[in-house]
């Protein structure tokens, strides 16, 4: 079977994505795009950043496009390059300008991965000017009402070589997420996974004890969508201290005193 190759216009989604709203996100969120101001999603890994981006362009009825941040990522990459195509050379643009000619939402996801001298590429588009200049081609690109600009980073990554620089994050609405509240992320793993709430609730449970791992020999605790691994694993008849070790301890760490603590955690859980 071979992948499916999709059209901007078919990046939109249809179906409305499972999200539970934490607080006031959604109503923010809204609020920025009808003003044509860009956002920030700041939070920990794995707590529902890239979820809520899909809630939203399927509240909005707009395409959404993903950008995966990482260092090799050039301005090129997100703007369009030349390339070479039947003998001739043809202009191909990359997702920041497909997104502005399609009004998409563009969604760089953990921005700070892109090299700074790549993310100055988006300033055009992320203050009043709300443009893309394609030096390349001589255009200029003027986004249209419905294009929103979004990204997203994990402030416990920060560190002096990957900061988001003040230029940057002073363009943007920011909205701060961070796990849900025990009962709301009980409801999201029954909800997503299948289990009962008994094992949801461990789960749970589980989690905040390696949260309190945190900067204590783990970088990060459990986030809710390694909660929701485990329980599919259950759900799919693994026992559930084999589905904590394969969904949750063995991607928190490969520190070997770390893996049999944490494993110990969840035996005493489940």
């Amino acid at each position: 079977m071979e992948a499916r190759v999709l059209r901007v216009e078919e990046y939109v989604i249809e179906q409305e994505p499972y999200y539970q709203a934490i607080d006031q996100e959604i109503e923010l969120f809204e609020a920025a795009y009808a003003n044509g101001l860009p956002v920030l999603l700041k939070g920990p890994t794995g707590c529902g950043k890239t979820r809520f981006m899909e809630h939203m362009a399927w509240r909005l009825k707009r395409p959404l496009i993903t950008v995966a941040c990482h260092d090799d990522l050039t301005a090129s990459d997100l703007v369009g390059r030349y390339l070479i195509a039947g003998g001739e050379t043809v202009w191909v643009d990359g997702p920041l300008a497909r997104s502005v000619r399609a009004g998409a939402i563009c969604y760089l996801d953990e921005v700070v991965e892109a090299r700074k001298d790549t993310t100055v590429v988006i300033h055009p588009l992320a203050d009043d000017r709300r443009v893309l200049p394609m030096e390349k081609t001589g255009e200029l690109l003027e986004a249209p009402p419905e294009f929103a600009l979004a990204i997203s980073y994990n402030p416990g990554y920060q560190s002096v070589l990957k900061d988001l620089k003040q230029s940057t994050r002073q363009r943007f609405v920011a909205i701060e997420f961070n796990y849900p509240a025990p009962e709301l992320e009980i409801e999201i793993i029954m909800r997503e996974s299948g289990i009962d709430r008994k094992m949801a609730e461990k789960l749970v449970k589980f989690a905040a004890m390696t949260r309190n791992l945190k900067d204590s020999g783990l970088d990060e605790g459990a986030s809710t969508r390694l909660l929701v691994h485990a329980g599919k694993l259950m759900n799919s008849g693994i026992d559930p201290v084999n589905a904590c070790r394969g969904a949750i301890t063995e991607t928190l760490t490969d520190d070997p005193e770390m893996l049999i603590a944490v494993n110990e955690l969840s035996s005493s859980v489940f």
